[in-house]
Order: structure tokens, then C-alpha cells, then sequence
């Protein structure tokens, strides 16, 4: 007996078939895989430059905002710069006002025959040498200064007989009254006049 094996062309065509189907349906799932890690990659690489762009625009934002809080600083220098000549500006006006309100002082308690060799002023203290022709003038004198509205009492601390000048030196320290206690004179006038 003689066995014979049915091999029909038709299945070994349906097996290559099968086999190019196979190798297609792999090829194509690579091709598709690579497509879908190209696009995850590109969405992933589109996605790292927008945000590399963001990071750029708050980089440059940061870099704004530094240089705007350099420039206050640099301003709040200027401020503090500024508030310093104010006061020191307020001081020398308050200064001039006081220092010309002291010569008015000195010149309307002058008595006459009576002249001043030297002054000096430390602070709140004026210090004076002045000669006079007599011992009535030097009492004069004291009393017009301890009447003038921005001085204290004066301290009479000596009085010598100058032979050069013919009169007496003496010499002399008053302080000068706060500027919150010097009497307004138009306040004075109108309380005398009441």
C-alpha cells in the first residue's frame, strides 16, 4: 500500500499568505509604534520648549523686577539722602533765623557807650567781652540783655578797669531762650494793649 500525503498547493500558498500577513501586520505595528513614539516625543519636545519659553519669559520678568527693586533701592538712598539735607536745610534755616534773631537781640540791648570786643556762641551759650565808660553802663547793658526776648539773665563774670580805652572791660554769659519760649512780639504788644 502506498500512502500519499495530500500536500495541496492551496495550503501551502495559504501559509505563505499567512506569513506576509504576519510580516505586514508586524511591520505595520512597528511602523505605528514608531509613529506613536515620534508623536509622544514631539508632543513631549513641544511641550519642554513651551515650557523652556515660560521659564525664559519669568527669567526675563525676574530680571526686570530685580533691576526695578535695584532702582528703589537706589531710590530709597536718594530718599534718605534727601530727608538728611532737609533736616540738615531746616536746622540752618531754624540756625539763621535764631542766629539773626540773636543779633537783633544783641544790637537793640545795646546801651550807649557801650561796645562789644568779642562774642562767642557754643551751642545754647553766648560768651561777650565788651567795654564800657562806666560801671551805670555795664548795669545798662546787662539789663537790656536780660530784656531782650530771646536771651536768659545774663551772668556777669568780671569787670576791669581798662587803661588803654579809658572805661571798664567786663565780661559776660547769658543763655539763649529756647525758641518755644521766646515771647511773639506782636503777642506782647497785644496783651499790653488789653
Amino acid at each position: 500500500m502506498n500512502v500519499n500525503i495530500n500536500l495541496l498547493p492551496w495550503r501551502e500558498a495559504r501559509r505563505e499568505k499567512r506569513t506576509r500577513r504576519f510580516h505586514l501586520c508586524v511591520a505595520l505595528a512597528v511602523m505605528v509604534g514608531c509613529a506613536v513614539g515620534f508623536g509622544v516625543a514631539r508632543s513631549y519636545q513641544t511641550s519642554l520648549d513651551a515650557q523652556q519659553q515660560r521659564n525664559a519669559y519669568i527669567q526675563r520678568q525676574i530680571d526686570a523686577l530685580n533691576d526695578d527693586v535695584q532702582a528703589i533701592q537706589g531710590y530709597s538712598a536718594d530718599v534718605e539722602q534727601l530727608s538728611e539735607q532737609v533736616a540738615v536745610f531746616n536746622s540752618l534755616q531754624t540756625g539763621r533765623s535764631r542766629t539773626v534773631g540773636l543779633f537783633n537781640d544783641l544790637a537793640g540791648s545795646l546801651a550807649e557807650g557801650v561796645h562789644y570786643l568779642n562774642l562767642s556762641r557754643r551751642a545754647e551759650m553766648l560768651e561777650g567781652t565788651g567795654i564800657a565808660s562806666s560801671n551805670r553802663q555795664v548795669s545798662d547793658q546787662l539789663r537790656g540783655l536780660a530784656a531782650a526776648p530771646g536771651l536768659e539773665v545774663p551772668m556777669l563774670s568780671e569787670v576791669e578797669e581798662e587803661a588803654e580805652r579809658g572805661g571798664r572791660r567786663f565780661r559776660f554769659t547769658v543763655l539763649e531762650t529756647p525758641p518755644l519760649q521766646r515771647a511773639e512780639p506782636g503777642l506782647a504788644d497785644t496783651e499790653v494793649a488789653e
